[in-house]
């Protein structure tokens, strides 16, 4: 069954379905009568010689300029020859179908006013997966994702390239196989395909989507370290967190509970200290501040996802069309800044973790670095070598982009969000995350088996799925091999998948 585009009700969750796994999109009837009617508007506007930004007038710094009937049609393809101007290897395709889903999504409200071709196009190629080559590098995020949308526009007049069938290809013979017909640009159509941050958003989807999933692993991470550890699990009790109210605490404490329930540990039948140091007391605390920022983040990338990005805008039932900035990217890219931290704050949380495990003076009688041999082996010292180095890296990606903007086309677009940088390195952060957290789960499993007591359901799950990846480190290895299939391992889900199969959800 396809998606329905209706302008409305898109997901992040959508967003990942089509751009990731395929799933087919078709435009519903009403998006249609609504994209002819704003279409029909604007040819008669046009007939009017009514001036109008970016279909009879330059853009930017060139908006004053206003063009005579023979230029309008090509303005439309030097426009887009002139944006197409990125830089770098092509962007993952994912990132390349997202944007192009919420393209159709802004067209299907009715005030782009573009032709029906081009939109068609643009579901046509989603659903044949003709997939444009687009550079990695190149937006400012403000007057859209001017760059990367160009190089998806230049299919519209069969150029720049694209991906068929795990080829490159010259556009036009993509399209051709595929069997889509190029619907040329005319007035308006160039603009509307570009002139929204649809790349940035579409990233941040699918950022969002992961990072969920990471921290529902973060608290799976926490879990196992705490039952290692000997944990006090009072500061777990839900009244605590719902005394203070905040959602996601509340969230996170009833994540871990269910994970360790039914453990000796959980059940009081292991000794533990009246009060544990804030890295093993606290995590509700931490991990449920980052479940709140990614919420809000979602809310506003949503917010996009439904919105008109885009300038002008068209309104048919007024007859009117208005200039602004709809399609600047700041209301994206400050809440993913914050995304972007909040990855790095668990994932500091998560080495903190990982140190008192390796560490014999905290870690509750465990072997020196979790290893039976410690002098003649190190066991995993070094892993949290590897660990430090990446929250590092984390650190420096975690300055916020949207308070980057260096002014361009000659002090018109005096503001810009930066929104594409916040995107691109969140999913640097992201990466190392997974890294990180599969380094305090090894260690965690490591633990696990020095303990003699029962643990919870979910602990002994997760510990079983590692333990099919990861062997226990009787005498020292190089570790290389191990911290990559722990990465891969966080990265796949499927521990997550195998946990909540058998404790239920942890949202």
């Amino acid at each position: 069954m396809s998606l329905i585009i209706t302008g409305s009700n898109l997901t992040i969750h959508d967003v990942m379905a089509v751009a990731r796994n395929g799933k087919k999109v078709t435009l519903h009837p009403d998006a249609v009568k609504r994209i002819n009617l704003c279409r029909a508007m604007l040819e008669k506007k046009i007939v009017a010689g009514e001036i109008m930004y970016g279909v009879n007038t330059g853009i930017g710094e060139f908006s004053e300029v206003v063009l005579n009937d023979d230029q309008v049609k090509d303005f439309q393809k030097y426009l887009i020859y002139n944006h197409a101007a990125g830089i770098g290897d092509a962007m993952p395709l994912e990132h390349v179908r997202g944007a192009m889903l919420g393209r159709i999504n802004v067209h299907a409200h009715g005030n782009s006013g573009c032709r029906i071709e081009i939109t068609q196009t643009l579901v046509e190629m989603l659903n044949k997966s003709v997939t444009p080559f687009v550079c990695v590098k190149g937006s400012v995020g403000a007057s859209g994702d001017l760059a990367p949308m160009s190089q998806i526009a230049l299919l519209m007049m069969g150029e720049g390239k694209a991906f068929y069938q795990g080829e490159l290809l010259p556009g036009k013979e993509a399209l051709e196989r595929a069997g889509i017909p190029v619907p040329g640009l005319q007035a308006r159509d160039g603009l509307a395909t570009i002139n929204g941050s649809n790349v940035l958003t579409a990233m941040s989807a699918l950022f969002l989507v992961d990072a969920n999933n990471l921290m529902k692993q973060a608290e799976i991470a926490a879990a196992m370290s705490l039952e290692a550890l000997k944990a006090n699990m009072k500061p777990y009790a839900p009244k605590i967190h719902e005394v203070r109210g905040f959602k996601g605490a509340i969230r996170s404490a009833a994540a871990i509970n269910k994970i360790v329930r039914g453990g000796d540990l959980a059940e009081n039948r292991v000794k533990c200290k009246v009060q544990d140091a804030y890295s093993m007391r606290s995590s509700p605390q931490v991990i449920g501040a980052a479940h709140d920022a990614l919420a809000w983040a979602r809310s506003q990338v949503e917010i996009e996802l439904n919105g008109v990005g885009d300038n002008p805008i068209f309104f048919p039932e007024e007859n009117l069309q208005l200039s602004g900035a709809n399609f600047q990217g700041t209301p994206v890219s400050l809440p993913m800044d914050m995304a972007g931290i909040a990855v790095t704050m668990v994932c500091v949380l998560s080495e903190r973790r990982m140190n008192r495990l390796n560490n014999p003076a905290l870690s509750v009688g465990l072997p020196a670095f979790l290893t039976k041999g410690a002098g003649m082996f190190s066991g995993l010292m070094l892993s949290q070598y590897t660990a430090d180095m990446q929250i590092v890296e984390q650190r420096i990606l975690s300055a916020p982009a949207s308070i980057q903007s260096i002014p361009a086309a000659a002090d018109q677009e005096d503001f810009v969000s930066m929104g594409m940088n916040t995107a691109l390195k969140n999913n640097q952060i992201l990466d190392n995350a997974y890294g990180i957290l599969g380094i305090e789960l090894f260690a965690a499993a490591q633990a696990l088996d020095f303990r003699e007591y029962a643990f919870g359901a979910g602990t002994t799950k997760a510990h079983e799925v590692i333990r099919r990846h990861v062997d226990f480190l009787e005498i020292d290895r190089p570790l290389y091999d191990d911290h990559n299939k722990m990465k891969a391992l966080v990265k796949s889900g499927e521990i997550l998948h195998a946990v909540e199969t058998l404790v239920g959800s942890l949202e």
